[in-house]
């Protein structure tokens, strides 16, 4: 969930109707993406201009915004190694409009579409780079085989930011919100299952008390028909009914027996 704590409301909200429409409408050549949990740091991949020394190359770069923004000027920098008069060696690119030509009028469109124009037509006499800027000045081919060089080792093409970055915080969130919900309802189905699912035993125990549900029929019929587990447990009440009919008859047997032993015993 974005947080975006290290800008004023007020920008935020500025940055992301700016942002909302380089997303829809983006420059040529240009594609924007976003740190979803800060808005402070902007970030583009830029297409090497054709019929440069950067053709084919795919270039990220990164927009730092302060919080002060737009009073003062975002600070750029080039992710991508490249050669170019303009960018210093850890990125940093130096361009007018970003420092002394400044205006809190203009925005970040006008920011990336500049930037891309310093591919096309460096400037040698700022050179932050002053390898770059002394050979394009004074050897164009010598420069442009460095910087082709550079393109083809540091530039290619890296996958590109989606379409929709700007929502994507709130589509994955309302995702997430999503999930959890199905999993807690996945999770309460389970329990419910689990409850729901009769034990192997619980058949037997319905019909041991006699209770004839409707689910359940009563017991009738030869014990081995049923299961394993049917058969031992179904067993019990027709033991125990045997019990309760031949009781009397066997004690009878019993008690014959003894009287027959005594009559013996008498004659002996």
């Amino acid at each position: 969930m974005a947080t975006n704590e290290n800008l004023p409301p007020n920008v935020i909200k500025q940055l992301v109707k700016e942002l909302k429409n380089l997303d829809e409408s983006p420059p040529e050549g240009i594609k924007v993406g976003v740190n979803d949990d800060d808005f402070s740091t902007i970030y583009a991949d830029i297409e090497g201009p054709a019929g440069t020394p950067y053709e084919s190359g795919l270039f990220r770069m990164k927009l730092l915004l302060s919080r002060d923004f737009p009073h003062s000027p975002p600070k750029g920098y080039f992710l991508t190694k490249i050669f170019h008069p303009n960018i210093a060696s850890n990125g940093e690119i130096c361009v007018n409009t970003l420092k002394k030509d400044w205006n809190p009028s203009l925005g970040l469109r006008h920011v990336l579409i500049v930037v891309r124009c310093l591919l096309i037509e460096p400037f040698p006499e700022s050179a932050l780079n002053e390898q770059a800027g002394k050979m394009l000045l004074e050897n164009y081919e010598e420069y442009a085989r460095h910087a082709r060089l550079y393109t083809g080792i540091h530039a290619k093409p890296k996958p590109k930011f989606k379409s929709g970055a700007i929502s994507e915080s709130t589509t994955a969130l309302n995702i997430d919100q999503s999930n959890s919900s199905v999993l807690n309802t996945d999770q309460n189905t389970g329990v419910s299952a689990a409850i729901a699912l009769p034990s192997p035993l619980a058949p037997c125990t319905t019909a041991t008390k006699g209770g004839n549900s409707q689910d359940q029929p009563p017991l009738v019929g030869p014990v081995p028909e049923t299961g394993v587990l049917g058969s031992v447990t179904m067993a019990t009440p027709i033991i125990s009914t045997q019990k309760k009919e031949g009781g009397p008859a066997k004690i009878q047997a019993e008690k014959r027996k003894m009287d027959a032993r005594k009559k013996s015993l008498k004659r002996l």
